[in-house]
């Protein structure tokens, strides 16, 4: 039995070809011809069994014989804002495995103590996509640009529950699984917003800031992580406290 081809085409439903650089893959790579089997996704919760129309080195066109509703696999939304690491392997890394794990959105922050002010989301989108292909998501994260840190604070002040990571001990801090698995102080249906930092933390100004908005003060545990090793821990709890 042949492997199962994925392709990645938003509105799938709507349109009769593959991107381009779906196209050339499926054609010049796959060596798909007409008859040939293959699956669409949209991100948007669906999947398509689909079958080629037309094959050409620049062209690949389809017909869908079949509509997959995909089912939801974990509860609430579970969104991600961190701050990216001076070496873009790393939170390109995290980002890929973070999209493996499922999560539902991610907001790159620019924080006091940043030392990465820019980023291309047009990479983090294609290594996003190739993730969802990957791992067989149905839905595909949103990948929001840098954001100044009090911006995305105000902006998402009364989003569910939300949490934010830090490393000061004069400030209390609970533990970020607990909180997030103790149904009576957070619903199992509810969203999570997880907050991490740049590799010298925020600012405890921005962690005031953030509490005065109805942020959470947690901790991911004993040992202290780098960046994208948190942001990677943050996820993963987030997903065992919500997975159906």
């Amino acid at each position: 039995m042949k492997e199962a081809r994925y392709f990645y085409v938003p509105n799938a439903a709507m349109e009769t070809a593959l991107p381009a650089e779906e196209a050339i893959h499926a054609t010049r790579v796959l060596r798909l011809k007409e008859g040939d089997e293959l699956f669409l996704m949209d991100g948007e919760g669906y999947f398509y069994r689909a079958e080629v129309a037309l094959a050409t080195p620049k062209k690949c066109l389809y017909t869908i014989k079949e509509t997959l509703r995909q089912e939801l696999a974990w509860r609430g939304k579970i969104y991600l804002a961190i701050a990216p690491t001076k070496d873009m392997g790393r939170i390109e890394w995290m980002t890929e495995k973070g999209t493996e794990i499922g999560f539902d959105e991610i907001t790159f922050l620019d924080c006091k103590f940043s030392e990465r002010k820019t980023l291309r989301t047009d990479r983090i989108e294609k290594i996003v996509i190739s993730a969802v292909k990957q791992s067989r998501k149905g839905w595909k994260p949103v990948v929001n640009s840098m954001t100044p840190f009090h911006s995305f604070i105000e902006k998402h002040s009364n989003n569910g529950r939300k949490y934010i990571c830090h490393c000061y001990q004069e400030i209390p801090r609970a533990d970020f699984f607990t909180a997030i698995t103790q149904e009576e102080s957070s619903p199992t249906g509810e969203d999570i917003t997880v907050l991490v930092g740049p590799e010298g933390d925020f600012s405890i100004d921005e962690v005031r800031f953030a509490l005065e908005h109805g942020f959470e003060s947690v901790t991911l545990g004993n040992s202290r992580l780098r960046t994208e090793t948190a942001g990677l821990s943050a996820v993963m709890m987030s997903q065992l406290a919500r997975r159906m």
